[in-house]
C-alpha cells in the first residue's frame, strides 16, 4: 500500500500543480535562510570588535573575520540539516494543491470542498516549522553524543513528524482536524512507516528537495486507502 501510494504520486511528478508548489516551497524557504544569515551577520559586525586585546598574545585584529568566516560554515551546517524540514513546512502552506491535483486524477469521484483557510495553514505551518525546527536542532545535539545512532534518530525523528504532519494535513482537507487526529492514531504505526521511507531520501542532495511534494502526494494516497479500507 504504501509503495503503491508513492509510485503513484512519483508519476505525477510532471504535474505543473506539483511543479509550482515545489518552486514556491523553495523560494520561500531560500529566502528564509538568507533572512536568519543576515541577521546573523549583522550581528557579528556591529557586536563583535574588530580586534580584542588578550594578556600575553596582545592585540588580535581577526576576530571578525574569523567570526565572519564561521558563520558561513555554521548556515551551511544547519541549512544541510534544515533546509528539507522547513522546506516542508512552507509546502504544507499549498497542500491544498497537491492534494487537489491528486484528487483531480485518481479520485474524481469525490465531492468538491473548499480550501482551507490561509491564516489557518499559515498557523499550522508555523507550527509545524517550529516543531520540527527545534526537534532537529536537539538530535544533533544527541548525534555528537551517539555517533552511530544519528542515521537512525535521523530517519525515525523526520519519518513519525513528516508522516503525522502530511497525514493529518490530507485527511484534515475531508473529514476535519479532530477526526483527522483520530485517523492518525488509529494507523500511527503504519503512518510512521511511510514517513521513515519518505525521510530515507532526506539524505540525497537534489533528490531531497521533491520530498516535502511527494510526501504530501504520497499521504493523500495513504489517507484515501486507509478511510476506504
Amino acid at each position: 500500500m504504501i509503495l503503491e501510494a508513492f509510485f503513484k504520486a512519483l508519476a505525477q511528478l510532471r504535474d505543473r500543480r506539483f511543479r509550482r508548489v515545489l518552486w514556491l516551497g523553495l523560494t520561500l524557504t531560500l529566502v528564509l535562510l538568507f533572512a536568519v544569515y543576515a541577521v546573523f551577520a549583522w550581528a557579528i559586525y556591529w557586536l563583535i570588535p574588530d580586534s580584542a586585546t588578550l594578556p600575553i598574545i596582545g592585540e588580535i585584529t581577526w576576530v571578525n573575520d574569523f567570526l565572519s568566516l564561521a558563520s558561513i560554515f555554521l548556515m551551511f551546517l544547519l541549512s544541510t540539516v534544515l533546509m528539507v524540514p522547513v522546506a516542508s513546512a512552507f509546502t504544507s502552506l499549498f497542500l491544498d494543491d497537491v492534494a487537489q491535483a491528486v484528487e483531480d486524477v485518481h479520485y474524481p469521484h469525490l465531492p468538491s470542498i473548499g480550501r482551507v483557510a490561509f491564516t489557518e495553514g499559515m498557523i499550522d505551518s508555523l507550527n509545524f516549522l517550529g516543531v520540527i525546527i527545534a526537534t532537529n536542532l536537539l538530535a544533533l545535539v544527541i548525534y555528537a553524543f551517539v555517533p552511530p545512532a544519528a542515521p537512525f534518530i535521523f530517519y525515525s525523528l523526520n519519518g513519525y513528524l513528516l508522516g503525522r504532519e502530511y497525514f493529518q494535513l490530507a485527511a484534515m482537507r475531508r473529514i476535519g482536524r479532530k477526526a483527522a487526529k483520530q485517523a492518525f492514531k488509529r494507523n500511527a504505526a503504519r503512518v510512521w512507516l511511510a514517513g521513515t521511507l519518505m525521510a530515507i531520501p532526506l539524505s540525497f542532495p537534489l533528490i531531497n528537495l521533491l520530498i516535502p511534494i511527494l510526501g504530501a502526494a504520497t499521504f493523500t494516497h495513504l489517507f484515501h486507502r486507509l478511510e476506504r479500507a
